[in-house]
């Protein structure tokens, strides 16, 4: 099962609510997140918009002001380095921005695995 190639984070959350997986990519996220005791300030279901939102949010805040609890992030995620070669950096709001693409697109590679392996059970 290839995953479509995606152009941003809208396509990704359109592509996760038709395969019925929006919200195991948001306990996904959050998982994530609080594997690095970083909590992420969202409802308990979040609209895609809201969650996209909040992600860049927190990712603009840490590499301000947090560095290093940005890694963490990176490291939970598992955000491959060669993903931010690619970045394009103009100022801090777009690359939080493209970060937040990358760690949506990472998200729905790790359900799509679980989903694959999962049914091979």
């Amino acid at each position: 099962m290839n995953s479509p190639i995606f152009l941003d984070s809208e396509s990704v959350m359109k592509y996760t609510q038709s395969r019925g997986l929006y919200n195991a990519l948001v306990a996904q996220v959050n998982r994530d997140f609080t594997r690095v005791n970083l909590k992420l300030a969202f409802g308990l279901n979040p609209q895609p918009k809201e969650l996209q939102t909040v992600i860049r949010e927190k990712i603009y805040l840490l590499l301000m002001e947090r560095f290093s609890e940005y890694l963490n992030v990176m490291y939970a995620v598992d955000i491959p380095e060669r993903a931010f070669k690619n970045l394009e950096i103009k100022d801090t709001v777009d690359v939080a921005e493209q970060v937040t693409f990358l760690i949506l697109k990472r998200e729905l590679q790790k359900l799509e695995l679980k989903e694959k392996y999962k049914s091979k059970d």
